[in-house]
């Protein structure tokens, strides 16, 4: 990552609330989240009271058991945004996964800020009564998988990997949304599961019979964290602070990645995409603390050079306070032709009509990210 020094992005937040007059966005907006008391949700709470109290504007906030379910919203126009993870924005980029379905494809998914807290980890919780102390010691344990979250998948699947296992040494059980797998773990159904280390699911479980434990990641595995990112390449070790369990202690050594991320499609109205990113920076310390986690919303922990593009929007915003750079353009740049190219490639397949279509959009995406020079994931 490459975040913003704080000494540049405390200029940006002077304005604080009074900022709110000069935001031009309709009083009625809609974004998607996570489930219900999923740490996205309850930000995005946060975030609507804020709008509400400072420019009468009124947030509705609809939850979604997966990614498939959040995207599909955004990509019909029926929402104004979503708060997603890594799978509504990198994935559905991607076209992998759920979004490599014939009625899916590669999305031209445009992001407005991403909270990049480093207070929290995306991590793999397990039942405290089960004696798991390593992500080894899952094999033969029972293991969430939700049915149309590729991004919950994966990461699970990345966190097995660091412990030298794959869904076939576990006892794979399916949800079908976030919050049912930890009522699950609750209620002795499953004993591991994916989540925000922050996620009220994940306090409850916590509070619960059964307890929580988070297994580890060390730093200095390399072989553990190459097998994990080889996965899910957009994990980094991190140290969270906050979370079930974790509230008061030294801090958690698990691996995260940024989350929620708040984008849009290209096709997002630059104003609309300008103001809300306003919105997101001026009415910061109306919404801060309110959360936990939500701190990693400030300006000066921006990554401006991600995996997924920025909205033009968010990139005028930028520019205004002198925050977007020339590299930060270039990569950008890049990454929306790595989009064109997927989208190409999915064209031009589309018109083939492949009889096994999972099999040829497969090989048809590694080959147009490898013979146009970008990196090929999943």
């Amino acid at each position: 990552m490459k975040p913003i020094l704080a000494a540049v992005a405390a200029v940006t937040l002077s304005a604080g609330v009074a900022g709110a007059q000069g935001i031009d966005l309709p009083k009625q907006l809609s974004w998607t989240a996570y489930d219900t008391g999923s740490a996205g949700y309850n930000q995005a709470v946060a975030i609507g009271a804020a709008l509400q109290d400072a420019a009468g504007i009124n947030l509705r906030v609809l939850p979604g058991k997966n990614d498939v379910s959040r995207t599909e919203p955004l990509r019909q126009g029926r929402v104004d945004f979503s708060a997603t993870g890594v799978g509504g924005s990198f994935m559905a980029q991607e076209g992998a996964f759920d979004f490599g379905a014939e009625n899916w494809g590669p999305q031209p998914i445009r992001v407005l800020m991403a909270n990049n807290g480093g207070a929290i980890n995306l991590a793999v919780g397990v039942a405290g009564d089960e004696g798991i102390e390593t992500f080894a010691d899952l094999k033969g344990k029972r293991v969430a998988y939700i049915v149309g979250a590729p991004a919950l998948n994966v990461n699970t699947e990345a966190y097995l990997a660091y412990g030298g296992l794959t869904w076939d040494d576990v006892i794979r059980v399916e949800f079908g949304g976030f919050g049912a797998s930890w009522t699950g773990l609750i209620e002795d159904q499953v004993d591991a599961a994916f989540a925000s280390t922050n996620s009220g699911k994940a306090y409850e479980a916590a509070a619960g019979p059964r307890g929580l434990f988070w297994p580890p990641i060390d730093p200095a595995n390399t072989e553990g964290l190459a097998a994990m990112q080889k996965i899910a390449p957009f994990f980094a070790p991190n140290l969270a602070t906050v979370g079930a369990n974790i509230d008061g202690t030294p801090g958690y050594q698990g691996a995260g990645y940024p989350y929620p991320v708040l984008i849009a499609t290209d096709t997002t109205a630059e104003d609309m995409a300008y103001n809300m990113t306003k919105a997101m920076v001026e009415l910061f310390p109306a919404y801060d603390g309110k959360a936990p986690g939500i701190g990693g919303w400030s300006i000066d922990k921006q990554d401006m050079e991600w995996v997924v593009p920025y909205h033009d929007g968010a990139i005028r915003f930028f520019k205004e306070k002198g925050l977007w750079t020339d590299a930060a353009q270039a990569h950008n740049d890049r990454l929306i032709e790595r989009q064109a190219v997927l989208k190409a490639a999915w064209d031009a397949l589309k018109a083939e009509a492949p009889a096994e279509w999972e099999a040829a959009w497969a090989e048809a995406r590694r080959k147009a990210l490898a013979d146009n020079g970008f990196d090929v994931v999943f």
